[in-house]
């Protein structure tokens, strides 16, 4: 079904589609990424770390596989499971002139530990001009910019001949990482406006509040974050990294996203300070030697890529809209922006 100011507004509130019968055109509609396989349940890290360790080697028996390692503690556990000598990348952003984040040389630290042959992926603001268009026409709808690492990525591990990557994806959903959003019991009105990434009514003309994604989740006023995210926010995650790699060629494997937690969170820990506890036992355990590392995302650093962009042009955008926005927030909006450029191009 068309439903173009729907679409548009998700995907500002989301950064996906939250209604997959809807689409931008009438015509295709958004590839989005669907949850079929069973989930294991968790009871403690002993069995996470057990499971974590049978599917990393189970994938490596079966193709040659390769690891998205970072500088953080989901990947750095899922390196002590890989085969030595086996291949694995760390993207490296690069900022002419500029010194912006860099987890290779923390990564470079953990695949020395392991065994593993370590491989920087270079990512540059030119890759999101030429892949993004790619990746857009294969999800039908704009994409999230981690999409356009993972498919450099991809295509690089194709190239090394790589058959599967392994990545540390949805640790952070599933088991507690998201310590912002978990930091406090919300008021559902106070969520939505915390968690919605670009609200649509401050850029978009004719913009549309989709809260179905939220409602389902609220009880007596408040919603419980931990719901929320492991549902909406691990689909949208998971459905970046399926898009970037099946666009590729290069399938992708996600074990903590084929885990859940089978016992109720422990806010209070979490509120203390000991976010993913379950994976921080693991990771200690694993690298006793090892200081836990800091919780980083996966550095794009947009702020410095768009500093210099003027917004949007097309008459769907408010003028000036960006002027107030950080890079991310930008960056939604270019790629909503340039996903209706290639619509109209016929692309």
């Amino acid at each position: 079904m068309e439903d173009k100011r729907y679409c548009m507004s998700s995907f500002l509130m989301f950064r996906t589609v939250a209604d997959g019968t809807k689409s931008f055109d009438g015509k295709s509609a958004p590839n989005l990424w669907e949850d079929v396989r069973p989930r294991k349940g968790i009871h403690d890290s002993r069995e996470l770390e057990d499971y974590l360790r049978r599917r990393v080697r189970e994938t490596c028996g079966e193709k040659r596989a390769a690891l998205a390692l970072s500088g953080g503690m989901d990947s750095a556990i899922l390196a002590r499971f890989m085969p030595e000598g086996s291949v694995c990348y760390t993207f490296r952003c690069i900022v002419p002139g500029m010194q912006v984040t860099d987890e290779t040389g923390a990564a470079a630290r953990y695949a020395e530990s392991c065994g593993l042959e370590h491989r920087i992926v270079q990512i540059y603001w030119e890759d999101f001009e030429v892949y993004a268009p790619v990746l857009m026409a294969h999800k039908h709808a704009p994409i999230h910019s981690i999409e356009v690492q993972i498919y450099k990525a991809a295509l690089q591990a194709l190239r090394d001949g790589v058959e599967t990557l392994i990545f540390g994806e949805s640790a952070d959903v599933v088991y507690g990482g998201m310590d912002g959003l978990l930091s406090k019991d919300w008021l559902a009105g106070d969520f939505m406006e915390r968690y919605s990434y670009v609200m649509p009514y401050k850029a978009l003309a004719e913009p549309e509040l989709v809260l179905e994604p939220y409602q389902c989740f609220v009880r007596d006023g408040h919603i419980d974050p931990h719901a929320f995210v492991s549902e909406v926010f691990r689909k949208e995650g998971m459905g970046s990294y399926i898009n970037a790699t099946e666009t590729a060629g290069c399938p992708a494997v996600c074990p903590f996203g084929e885990t859940y937690l089978a016992e109720p969170i422990d806010y209070a820990r979490i509120r203390a300070g000991e976010n993913k506890y379950l994976v921080r036992e693991i990771f200690s355990r694993l690298y006793p030697d090892m200081r836990l590392p800091a919780k980083l995302p996966m550095p794009r650093p947009m702020n410095e890529w768009m500093k210099d962009w003027k917004g949007p042009v097309r008459g769907e955008f408010l003028p000036h809209c960006t002027d107030t926005m950080n890079g991310d927030q930008k960056w939604l909006v270019w790629a909503l922006e340039r996903y209706l450029n290639l619509l109209e191009e016929g692309k």
